[in-house]
């Protein structure tokens, strides 16, 4: 972990401008591997922890809420439901963002947005916009907690989470960052893709071949999986 976050964040103990976080980062397949790598980072970042603490429950107006009413809060606040923020945001003044949701477009507040933050209020958290289109650019915003649902897809338990839309973004997912460009990224392939497209992804975020780092496990003699559903390509011709 050390030499990862070395590679692709030197100085980070370091006051650095917001440019430093968009040119690089760090690609993983799995939100849980995501996560652990923004809390490794974190940890090395600057200034003092704070813990945000979410709100989650069933949603007993649901229709489909069935026989779920047992669920204690303490295993509702264990799930780490793709799309949501965690339960228990760690967070610090100055570190990384991104937006999960489109609170308000015409402001700049669209779901994959960077933010730097600025500084963490008892309701609100306070923010400066750093990527996207230049008329936001270092724009002050104000994100509220608000309430969150997963689809009946992601998570069959009809859950309501009261939590802060937004995400740690020293690491994002791969399919997070589609359509992104950054000048340094490392790929943590410890666990293989598991989708069509994927690892085009993941390689194709990075502006640079000479700045892309790729992490594998070392049994597989510098060899990963590359996914690819023939289907897919039935039909061309790739002579």
């Amino acid at each position: 972990m050390n030499d990862l976050i070395n590679f692709i964040y030197p100085d980070i103990q370091l006051p650095q401008p917001d440019q430093y976080f968009l040119d690089r980062t760090v690609l993983s397949s799995r939100n849980d591997e995501t996560d652990d790598i923004n809390d490794g980072i974190l940890d090395k970042f600057p200034e003092e922890k704070h813990v945000l603490m979410g709100a989650d429950s069933i949603d007993l107006d649901n229709p489909h809420n069935g026989n779920y009413n047992p669920y204690p809060m303490e295993y509702l606040n264990t799930l780490n439901v793709s799309g949501l923020p965690l339960a228990n945001l760690v967070l610090k003044v100055g570190c990384p963002l991104m937006l999960l949701r489109n609170l308000d477009p015409s402001e700049g507040l669209c779901n994959g947005r960077q933010m730097r933050l600025l500084a963490i209020c008892s309701r609100v958290l306070h923010c400066k916009i750093i990527s996207g289109d230049t008329r936001f650019a270092n724009k002050e915003v104000i994100i509220p907690r608000i309430q969150l649902s997963p689809s009946a897809e992601t998570l069959p338990i009809p859950l309501k989470h009261c939590q802060f839309p937004v995400h740690l973004a020293f690491a994002m997912t791969i399919n997070k960052s589609q359509g992104q460009s950054v000048k340094y990224v490392e790929i943590n392939l410890q666990t293989f893709v598991f989708s069509h497209g994927q690892l085009y992804v993941a390689f194709s975020c990075c502006t640079s071949h000479y700045c892309i780092r790729v992490l594998l496990p070392q049994q597989y003699n510098n060899k990963t999986v590359n996914v690819v559903y023939k289907e897919v390509l039935a039909g061309l011709d790739l002579r």
